[in-house]
């Protein structure tokens, strides 16, 4: 294994002088970081991690907080995740995984035992009880007296943005998007197949966000819409849309927010001998691939989880190296129609 001494005798330079190319510490002239650094790249040289976190005071690691609870589709926050490591290793960052449901906790952990060096949080509510913890230096809201700042961007959106950075789908104008379109095709009653009913007791932002989106731009267009939470799966689905057409038994449009209840739905409407779109529109949020796969290829807005897991640690490595601010990242929802939407039926 090369060593640190041979790289400073391939360069000609002092060791602390290579010492101080790699950590940053000191100004080294171009012509000298130029020689040291072609000798690295000559000899294949990989600075120890842990030295270099010694050297730095940095770990060079980043936390990622998803905690993966039963009632979320876990292949969501799996592809967020991915995408947050593979682009921090562009940065030069490894990632820690945190799964557990340890809220504060786990903020405090990381940040008093300096295991990274900034934090990614998924799963966001819209009173997190995390959040104290990370804002910083807002009059009033600020961490408690001895508690550590620590960088941090959330990839979700709370009720308060104050003091914070967050990456997210615009959830509100996804749900106003989806209403605007089966108003478009002059649907008037529409049913929405929502998240567990424990996401919303959580008042988890993503689904209270789109709720928000639905029910306000519907009121606007003088649609009749009923929102009901269905935990997913086939059984579950099925009471879900049995109360619906109880209650509503005009329904002619679905929006569905539930990954596990896409599948069962279209075949619970297929069982009823209501065809889609002929007879009934489902427009659904979900991952891209759910919504080509399923037997009726679904209009939907897509989940960004990529450019989400990208844009967060981007504004993050951007705060560790004191260029970026506190900001909300709204991304911009887009609707793909597919087959699975059509002209509402005449009314008899």
């Amino acid at each position: 294994m090369v060593t640190l001494a041979e790289v400073a005798q391939h360069a000609r330079v002092s060791a602390s002088t290579v010492s101080y190319v790699l950590s940053g510490k000191r100004s080294i002239s171009a012509g000298t970081r130029e020689r040291v650094e072609h000798s690295i790249r000559e000899l294949g040289y990989h600075p120890n991690a842990g030295a270099r976190a010694l050297a730095s005071n940095r770990s060079n690691i980043i936390a990622l907080m998803v905690p993966l609870r039963t009632d979320m589709y876990v292949p969501v926050m799996m592809e967020i995740a991915i995408a947050v490591a593979t682009t921090a290793r562009t940065h030069g960052y490894d990632v820690l995984l945190l799964t557990g449901e340890e809220g504060p906790d786990a903020v405090r952990r990381v940040t008093s035992s300096g295991l990274a060096d900034g934090m990614i949080l998924m799963d966001v509510e819209l009173d997190d009880e995390r959040l104290p913890l990370l804002r910083g230096g807002v009059a009033g809201q600020g961490r408690p007296v001895g508690e550590q700042e620590q960088p941090a961007v959330l990839i979700g959106l709370p009720s308060d943005t104050t003091g914070l950075t967050c990456v997210d789908l615009d959830f509100r104008a996804t749900g106003a998007l989806c209403v605007d379109h089966l108003a478009a095709l002059g649907h008037r009653d529409v049913a929405v197949i929502g998240e567990a009913p424990a996401v919303y007791e959580r008042h988890t932002g993503f689904a209270e966000r789109t709720l928000q989106g639905l029910r306000s731009r519907g009121g606007e267009l003088g649609l009749r819409l009923l929102h009901r939470p269905c935990a997913g799966g086939y059984d579950a689905t099925a009471v879900t849309l049995a109360r619906i057409l109880d209650e509503r038994p005009d329904t002619t449009g679905f929006v569905v927010q539930n990954e596990s209840a896409v599948e069962p739905l279209l075949a619970l409407l297929r069982q009823r001998g209501r065809a889609v779109p002929e007879d009934v529109s489902v427009v659904a949020i979900c991952p891209e691939q759910v919504a080509v796969q399923a037997s009726v290829a679904l209009t939907s807005v897509a989940l960004p989880a990529q450019e989400m897991g990208r844009r967060a640690v981007d504004h993050l490595v951007a705060k560790l190296e004191g260029r970026g601010g506190d900001e909300v990242v709204l991304l911009a929802p887009e609707l793909t129609i597919r087959a699975s939407s059509g002209p509402a039926p005449a009314r008899p």
